[in-house]
């Protein structure tokens, strides 16, 4: 949300329609897009619903399948109000995963969770692109970044990307050829 304009994005919607648009009613927020970080059910169910619901443009990456009104690709930017998420290609986990980061903070979708990171034994996951997406692109962003993934396996909701570059075993260097063979293929 851009507090100043109330207008906001809502990322990955899937489960909870009707508890979502109480919460956008509720905090009299403005929304502009349904950005999914990329094309797997668990984050798009609804989708069309919802932008009809709120009469929205559903944003996507342009390697996505998925019907969309608008593409987004690496190095562009989505903007609501006064603020601005960039939109890093990501991926790995699924051909079209990307991270929005500003405002001190990283969506991450399924490509790092906290502890972890995405499967890639889904159609379209490549453990040598997640490799890439880790080691070339998240790991070079801010460590004081806030993460929010798709998912909360774990004890903790949100991270920093300084925390999981140290803890997260998924985010220690290692050669390519380790990755691959430790993500099992």
């Amino acid at each position: 949300e851009d507090e100043s304009t109330h207008e906001a994005i809502v990322i990955d919607p899937s489960w909870d329609l009707e508890k979502l648009t109480e919460i956008i009613n509720e905090q009299n927020l403005n929304p502009k897009y349904i950005v999914n970080t990329h094309w797997h059910d668990d984050h798009t169910r609804g989708n069309e619903e919802l932008a009809k619901e709120l009469s929205v443009k559903i944003v996507q990456h342009d390697a996505s399948d998925l019907k969309n009104d608008l593409t987004v690709s690496d190095g562009d930017s989505i903007k609501f109000g006064c603020s601005e998420l960039a939109v890093y290609h990501t991926p790995g986990h699924s051909k079209d995963s990307i991270c929005l980061v500003g405002d001190g903070k990283i969506f991450s979708g399924d490509t790092l969770f906290v502890g972890n990171c995405g499967r890639i034994d889904l159609p379209g996951g490549s453990s040598r692109e997640l490799y890439h997406s880790l080691f070339d692109v998240i790991a070079n962003l801010s460590d004081d970044l806030v993460l929010y993934p798709g998912h909360d396996y774990g004890s903790d909701v949100t991270s920093t990307i300084g925390s999981e570059k140290r803890t997260n075993l998924v985010m220690q260097k290692v050669s390519e050829a380790e990755f691959v063979e430790r993500m099992g293929g």
